[in-house]
């Protein structure tokens, strides 16, 4: 009821029709008047974030473990093929008291340096109000005047401070909304992002035309928070306005739990639907969509939580399939991609596959490992490939083609090494990878397919504590994929205990360097005392390996078989 008082005191007459969301009729003419959002947004691809910098809860920009912004970097990430920026920023911490709620003038004058920097490069810059979210915009059911008072302010001295600045610098409103009482929550979402577009139209100079970006609730492509955020944009009847939420993946994909290791069939059909929901919502009706941030939870490469093919075959498909929707898309980037200081990629197989995304597909396989035993005579293998639309065009090592028909056969997308070819490649098979194949395709880039000489990992009997134990394990070339645990009587042991497999590096992380499988104290802290509990470690050669660890308090044993 408040919303539709909200509504018509706004005069604001509202047109939903089959074929999109038709223009409404407001007082505020100017704001119907600006820019293509469409053509802005689509010229805003591909985007990066600057995380974990002006979003960080601490003093400063290097409060979360980044160096501060310089001109070099922004050279750097724009040197990379990325034609935005979207700045994250948290501001409570640098607000006064009330009533003014007044902004520490040396940091949004920093917070403009950086952004002025940006635009000068060319890149598109997106600013928002980032962690306040979760500190202190969520009480607001409980607390309503003051942090309407307190967001307001905000987007009031923002606005003022960047009302003259180039088009190319857009405003989100908020980043993952989120609030305390969920039957709220939508009236109240809606409640701010209408008071952020008012205040920026009424700032005036390139406010009054300025793509403003507004989120779902928790920034999620949920059908209901779709909806809702669609009758917020109808209601504004503003031609510059795009919608944007967030996508980190089928999420026990993305966090490596309940046996789910690769980008199945189930992984896919999450990112198809998700992007789908918010085309058909949004996109497909004239309204443009950023996907704000984007990326998986599990990116530790030291612990390998996302097997890197498996990584690849989803930034691959992410890429194509925004593409297809007409969704620009924002690489979440806390530091852990782009290094900052070298200005360089961690991952330059990750930089390469998500840029080739950007314009076209690139072919993938089943896997990019071939295991072979250390011993015995090898036997041809077979590599299913994923064309994705494009043609085999050679298998390579170290730049030169390998002989098709002697090293080599093609039949369809089965891809078969000769026992002859492995047997040379893998050379005296020591333990580990022993080579790599490139196999190329008509477009995109080139899949790296490792041969690599295992046997079945040995584990021996340790003591240790809740707070520190680990698995002695002799790796011999093997690779961990994922660990089952369950007592006696089959019930899953552990957290999440709806599943047998257990979060990889919230429960479990191996050291390979070390020859350790370490077990976190969050796993021990749900494992019931005296019990024994009984592991399987899964490997990605296929083999498995039984374990067995009792907690007797605070004291640990663990057991072969």
């Amino acid at each position: 009821m408040a919303l539709i008082s909200r509504l018509a005191l706004a005069g604001l007459v509202v047109a939903l029709t089959a074929g999109g969301i038709a223009a409404a009729t407001t007082s505020a003419g100017a704001a119907t008047v600006g820019r293509d959002a469409a053509a802005t947004v689509a010229a805003m691809q591909p985007g990066w974030n600057l995380g974990n910098t002006f979003d960080s809860t601490g003093a400063d920009e290097t409060s979360w473990g980044n160096p501060a912004v310089t001109r070099a970097l922004l050279d750097g990430v724009k040197a990379q093929g990325f034609r935005s920026i979207r700045i994250p920023v948290t501001w409570g911490q640098h607000q006064g008291a009330a009533p003014g709620y007044a902004i520490d003038s040396a940091y949004l004058t920093r917070v403009k340096e950086v952004v002025d920097w940006a635009l000068a490069d060319g890149f598109y810059v997106m600013i928002n109000i980032h962690h306040d979210s979760w500190q202190w915009l969520n009480t607001m059911a409980g607390d309503h005047d003051t942090v309407l008072a307190r967001y307001n302010a905000i987007w009031t001295q923002v606005a003022a401070t960047f009302r003259d600045e180039p088009a190319k610098l857009v405003f989100e409103s908020l980043n993952e909304p989120q609030f305390t009482d969920a039957a709220q929550a939508p009236a109240l979402l809606n409640e701010l992002n209408t008071s952020f577009h008012t205040i920026v139209r009424d700032s005036g100079g390139r406010n009054a035309t300025r793509l403003l970006v507004l989120p779902t609730l928790n920034t999620s492509a949920d059908q209901a928070k779709l909806d809702a955020l669609a009758t917020t944009i109808a209601a504004l009847g503003d031609k510059n306005v795009a919608a944007t939420v967030h996508y980190y993946g089928y999420w026990p994909f993305s966090v490596n739990i309940a046996g789910t290791t690769t980008f199945d069939a189930t992984t896919q059909a999450d990112l198809v639907g998700y992007l789908d929901r918010a085309n058909a919502a949004f996109t497909a009706k004239g309204v443009p969509v950023i996907l704000g941030e984007f990326g998986l939870l599990g990116f530790d490469s030291s612990i390998g939580a996302i097997e890197q093919g498996e990584k690849l075959k989803f930034f691959e498909y992410l890429g194509y399939y925004a593409r297809q929707k007409k969704i620009t898309t924002m690489l979440w980037d806390n530091g852990q991609h782009f290094d900052r200081t070298a200005l360089v990629w961690r991952d330059p197989e990750l930089y390469r596959q998500i840029r080739s995304s950007w314009t076209t597909r690139s072919g993938t396989a089943a896997t990019d490992q071939i295991f072979l035993p250390k011993t015995g005579t090898l036997a041809a293998r077979t590599v299913p490939l994923n064309l994705n639309g494009t043609s085999f065009s050679a298998l390579r090592q170290n730049g030169k083609n390998l002989q098709r028909g002697r090293d080599y056969s093609l039949s369809g997308d089965q891809l078969t090494l000769t026992a002859a070819a492995l047997t040379r490649l893998a050379g005296p098979r020591a333990y580990g990878v022993n080579g790599s194949l490139s196999v190329v395709f008509s477009s995109g880039v080139p899949w790296r397919l490792d041969i690599r000489t295992a046997d079945v990992p040995l584990v021996s009997a340790a003591t240790g504590t809740t707070a520190a134990f680990a698995i002695p394990t002799a790796f011999r070339g093997d690779v961990l994929a994922t660990m089952e645990a369950k007592y006696a009587d089959g019930s899953y042991a552990g957290p999440q205990n709806w599943t047998a497999y257990k979060e990889f590096g919230a429960n479990l992380a191996p050291d390979y360097a070390a020859g350790l499988i370490g077990l976190k104290p969050a796993f021990f802290a749900e494992v019931n005392d005296g019990a024994t509990v009984t592991l399987t470690l899964h490997f990605w050669s296929g083999a498995t390996v039984t374990y067995y660890v009792t907690k007797s308090g605070t004291a640990v044993s663990g057991t072969v078989a």
